[in-house]
C-alpha cells in the first residue's frame, strides 16, 4: 500500500495543465483551461481543466477528477499504478514494503510467466516475418488480403509445422519448461519429450489493455477442425475478463462511447482493416458479465455482432440479459444473410457497414423481432407462451418510459390488452434483477450525461463552505437523504474537516479519500461550480431548504415505486389492500410537505 503522504507529494509535484496538456490541446478561458474531451468524441470544447484546484472536468460526459483519475482512465490502469507512473515522472520514490517469502515466489513466478509469453510472442512472429518455415503463414495472409500494417499491429505470428522450435526457443533463453506448460504454450509427452502445443496455425497473441501477451491463439491454414486452439486459462489469463483487441481499440471505444463486439478474430481484423477500430472479440467463449463490466469502464453502450444462425441469435439473447442485468444499453447490427463482416465489407463496402451501425436496433426491440418471426401469436396457446418467454426480459427494463412504451407495443403485436399482460407479469415468481437503461440513439455520438440531483449537490457544497452545517449533518444525519453516489462524499467531507479548514485545501483531503472514479467525477463537477456559495448570508435556510426537499423527492420516489406495483397486479393480489394503503399514506405525506 502507497502511503498518503507520498501520493499528496505526487499530486502536489504534478501539474495538471502540463500533464493534461500532453494530451489536449488547451486553451486559457478565464481562470480555467478548456479543450476537447479525451475520453469521447466531440467538437466544441467541454473539457475543462482548472489549475488552481488541480482537477479536471467535462460537461460532455461527466468525466471528472485529479491528476491520478485522469492517468487511469486515459490508460485502463489501477490507482497504485497511475500513483507509481506519474511518481517517476515526478522524480518521487515510492517506498515499497518488503515482500515477504510468499509474495517474493508469487511475484517470482509472474515475472517468469510474463518472460515466457514476451519471448513467444517474438517467436511466433519472426517465424512468420522472417524465417523460411513461416512461409505458409505469409501466403495465407496474402490470400486473406491483410497487408502487413496490420499484421504487425495485431503482432500476428506463425507456429511451424515442427513441433519443438518453441521449445528449443525456450530452452535457449533459460526458461522453465513447467513455467511454459502452466500458460499452454508446450507439453511433456509420455515418453518425457516436450513439445509445443501450436504448430502450423497463424498466431493471433491475446494481449491486455496495456498491449502485452498474455495467451494466444492458433487458427489452422485449411479447412480442418478445430479451427482455432486457444490459451488454457492461467494465472495471468481468464477469459471471462479479457477481450481480444481491446488494447487496439480502447482509445476508440472511448472517443465514440461505445464499443463493436464480434466473435471471431478475423471478423475483428476485418473491421480493424476497414477502419472501423472501436472492436472487441470474445476469446472462444461466450460474452460474460465480467466483459460487460469491462466494457462499462470505457463507453456507455454496445453493438453486438453475432453470426445470423441459431447459436448466434441465442448468444445475442443472452449477452442482451447481461447488459439489461448491468444497465448497458445494448444494440444488435444485422448482415444480410450468409453474410460475416469480413465478405460484407469486400463486398459492400467500410460506409455501408457505418450504415448499419447507424440502423442498428435496439437489442430488445430485435429480439421481439426473432422471437415472433419465429413464433406467431396465432393462437391463445402461443400468446401465453410468449407473454411468458418475454415477461422476465421485459421486467429488467428499468426506464419508465421505455418499459411502458415497450409495454404497449408487446401487447400490440401479441394481440393481448394491458390489463392481460400485467396480470402475466404479476403471475411470474421469478424477480429478475431490476436493470437495463433507456436506449441511446443508434449513432456515434455520445449520450447526454445522467440528471443532477441539484439538491443533493447543493447540501455537499454547503458542508464544504460552512461548519455549521457540517455540525448540523453531524448532529442529525445526512445518511436517509443522500444517496449510494453522494453519500460518500458527505461521508468523506465529514472525516477530514476541521475548523481550520478553507474549501480547496478541504477538497485535496477529499480525493485523497475517494477510491471510485465516478465518486471523484462528482466532486470534481461540483467544484466546478462553487463559487456562488461562498460569503452566502444564510446557509441554514439554504440547508434546510436542501434536506425538505430531498425528503419530498423521497417519498415521491417511494410513491412512485408503489403505484408500479399496483399496475402490475390485479386487486385480488394478497399485497394488493397493504400497497394502496402505503400509497395512500405517501400521498397524505406529499401533501403535507407541500
Amino acid at each position: 500500500m502507497i502511503a498518503s503522504d507520498k501520493v499528496r507529494e505526487v499530486a502536489e509535484r504534478i501539474s495538471i495543465v502540463d500533464l493534461i496538456g500532453e494530451y489536449v490541446s488547451l486553451k486559457r478561458s478565464g481562470s480555467n483551461f478548456t479543450g476537447l474531451c479525451p475520453f469521447h468524441g466531440e467538437k466544441t470544447p467541454s473539457f475543462n481543466v482548472n489549475p488552481a484546484r488541480e482537477i479536471f472536468h467535462c460537461f460532455g460526459c461527466g468525466a471528472g477528477g485529479d491528476v491520478f483519475a485522469f492517468v487511469m482512465r486515459l490508460e485502463g490502469i489501477s490507482f497504485p499504478d497511475a500513483v507509481r507512473k506519474l511518481a517517476q515522472r515526478a522524480g518521487v520514490v515510492i517506498e515499497e514494503r518488503p515482500l515477504t517469502a510468499d509474495e517474493l515466489r508469487a511475484k517470482g513466478e509472474r515475472d517468469e510467466q510474463r518472460a515466457i509469453l514476451e519471448l513467444a510472442a517474438r517467436h511466433y512472429r519472426e517465424t512468420l516475418t522472417r524465417r523460411p518455415e513461416g512461409a505458409p503463414g505469409r501466403s495465407y495472409l496474402q490470400q486473406r488480403e491483410v497487408d502487413p500494417e496490420t499484421a504487425a499491429a495485431y503482432g500476428l505470428g506463425y507456429a511451424p509445422e515442427r513441433r519443438d522450435t518453441l521449445v528449443h526457443a525456450l530452452r535457449g533463453a533459460g526458461h522453465s519448461l513447467d513455467a511454459a506448460a502452466v500458460l499452454g504454450l508446450v507439453r511433456n509427452g509420455e515418453r518425457g519429450n516436450w513439445y509445443d502445443l501450436l504448430h502450423n496455425r497463424l498466431i493471433f497473441p491475446i494481449r491486455d489493455s496495456q498491449g502485452h501477451p498474455i495467451a494466444f491463439a492458433g487458427r489452422v491454414l485449411d479447412s480442418a477442425l478445430p479451427k482455432y486452439i486457444n490459451s488454457p486459462e492461467s494465472p495471468l489469463y481468464r477469459k471471462s475478463s479479457v477481450l481480444f483487441g481491446l488494447d487496439l481499440a480502447l482509445r476508440e471505444i472511448r472517443l465514440a462511447s461505445a464499443a463493436i463486439v464480434v466473435e471471431g478474430y478475423f471478423d475483428h481484423l476485418a473491421l480493424y482493416r476497414a477502419g472501423v477500430k472501436n472492436v472487441v472479440a470474445t476469446c472462444g467463449t461466450a460474452l460474460t458479465d465480467g466483459h460487460i463490466t469491462l466494457l462499462k469502464k470505457h463507453g456507455d453502450r454496445v453493438y453486438l455482432l453475432f453470426d445470423g444462425d441459431s447459436a448466434g441469435r441465442k448468444a445475442t439473447v443472452r449477452a442482451m440479459e447481461l447488459c439489461l442485468e448491468q444497465k448497458l444499453p445494448a444494440y444488435v447490427i444485422t448482415l444480410p444473410q450468409g453474410e460475416d463482416p469480413d465478405s460484407f465489407l469486400q463486398h459492400q463496402g467500410a460506409e455501408s457497414f457505418q450504415q448499419r451501425i447507424a440502423d442498428a436496433k435496439p437489442a430488445f426491440e430485435q429480439y421481439l423481432c426473432w422471437l415472433l418471426t419465429k413464433t406467431p401469436p396465432d393462437s391463445v396457446d402461443r400468446k401465453v407462451r410468449l407473454m411468458d418467454e418475454i415477461a422476465p426480459r421485459y421486467k429488467r427494463i428499468a426506464d419508465p418510459v421505455e418499459r411502458d412504451l415497450y409495454e404497449k407495443e408487446i401487447c400490440r403485436l401479441l394481440g393481448v390488452d394491458l390489463s392481460s399482460f400485467r396480470k402475466r407479469l404479476a403471475g411470474e415468481r421469478a424477480v429478475p434483477r431490476p436493470a437495463g437503461q433507456q436506449h441511446a440513439p443508434a449513432t456515434m455520438a455520445p449520450p447526454p450525461p445522467k440528471p443532477r440531483d441539484r439538491a443533493q449537490e447543493s447540501l455537499l457544497l454547503l458542508l464544504t463552505h460552512y461548519e455549521g452545517a457540517r455540525d448540523e449533518a453531524r448532529r442529525n444525519g445526512l445518511a436517509e437523504f443522500l444517496d449510494q453516489q453522494h453519500r460518500p462524499l458527505a461521508e468523506a467531507l465529514l472525516a477530514e474537516a476541521d475548523s481550520q479548514a478553507d474549501p480547496q485545501t478541504l477538497w485535496q483531503r477529499v480525493f485523497g479519500r475517494l477510491d471510485d472514479p465516478a465518486h471523484k467525477e462528482l466532486a470534481a463537477r461540483l467544484l466546478m461550480a462553487d463559487q456562488h456559495l461562498a460569503g452566502m448570508d444564510d446557509w441554514r435556510h439554504a440547508f434546510d431548504d436542501c434536506r425538505q426537499r430531498l425528503q419530498q423527492s423521497g417519498g415521491i420516489k417511494e410513491l412512485k415505486q408503489v403505484v408500479r406495483q399496483l399496475g402490475t397486479m390485479s386487486s385480488d393480489h394478497p399485497d394488493y389492500q397493504q400497497l394502496l394503503v402505503r400509497a395512500n399514506e405517501l400521498r397524505k405525506q406529499k401533501s403535507e410537505i407541500q
